[in-house]
């Protein structure tokens, strides 16, 4: 199943976030390959090594945030969900949030409609007297 995926540190409850368009448990082993031969390829075995976390099984730390049908669109919902993440003080610091994006703000931070309600935009103008 395709799609951006959240793994958490059982340790300190960070997150790592990445994407695949394979089986999440297929790239979960990859992770751990990745920790047993002590091969920092991923962000998440770094952070394993580096800090001697434990790390448990798919089912209880990995998690499918968004199931996403299309590969071309993976890039920017991982770098979203990262940098949400980030932004939350969430994200293990081994993983790169990259250059803040103005854009991914309006999803983290929308904008407030309290002070622009539909209730208060489309009030009916009172009559003035001629």
């Amino acid at each position: 199943m395709s799609g951006i995926y959240k793994i958490t540190c059982n340790t300190c409850k960070l997150a790592y976030i990445g994407q695949t368009s394979r089986n999440l448990k297929q790239r979960y082993q990859e992770h751990i390959r990745y920790i047993w031969n002590d091969d920092p390829q991923s962000a998440y075995a770094q952070h394993i090594l580096n800090n001697q976390h434990e790390y448990i099984t798919t089912t209880d730390t990995m998690t499918l945030l968004k199931h996403e049908h299309k590969t071309s669109t993976l890039i920017f919902y991982e770098q979203l969900f990262i940098h949400n993440y980030y932004h939350n003080g969430q994200l293990i610091t081994e993983q790169n949030a990259g250059e803040p994006n103005p854009v991914f703000q309006l999803f983290i931070n929308p904008l407030k409609t309290d002070q622009y309600t539909l209730s208060n935009t489309h009030k009916p103008v009172p009559s003035q007297p001629c």
